[in-house]
């Protein structure tokens, strides 16, 4: 069975830095991306960041210079560093791996909240 532990949530000022941390374990087969998805209260959730297994990454508009993501494919870790954090980074964010056929699976998620 597949699982998603993530850390490194919690509560920053404006202008301060957060490292997200996801871990997957259990049987995962060709994994596609791996990737971090926010969910403020109100709103839809959305894509942060991804990254494919050849490196190639993408980044929601309002994050890019901000923050970046890494991943560790030999432990299938994935990382999110957020630094110049904003009030509006505020959200719950969550890990996702995507299989090659498409399937996501979802971490539980981590809250952050940037206080201004």
């Amino acid at each position: 069975q597949v699982q998603l532990v993530e850390s490194g949530g919690g509560l920053v000022q404006a202008g301060g830095s957060l490292r997200l941390s996801c871990a997957a374990s259990g049987i995962i087969f060709s994994i596609n991306s791996m990737g971090w998805y926010r969910q403020a209260p109100g709103k839809q959730r959305e894509l942060v960041a991804r990254i494919r297994t050849d490196g190639r990454t993408d980044y929601a508009d309002s994050v890019k210079g901000r923050f970046t993501i890494s991943r560790d494919n030999a432990e299938n870790t994935v990382y999110l560093q957020m630094n110049s954090l904003k009030p509006e980074d505020t959200a719950v964010y969550y890990c996702t791996v995507q299989r090659i056929d498409r399937y996501n699976y979802w971490g539980q998620g981590t809250q952050v909240t940037v206080s201004s």
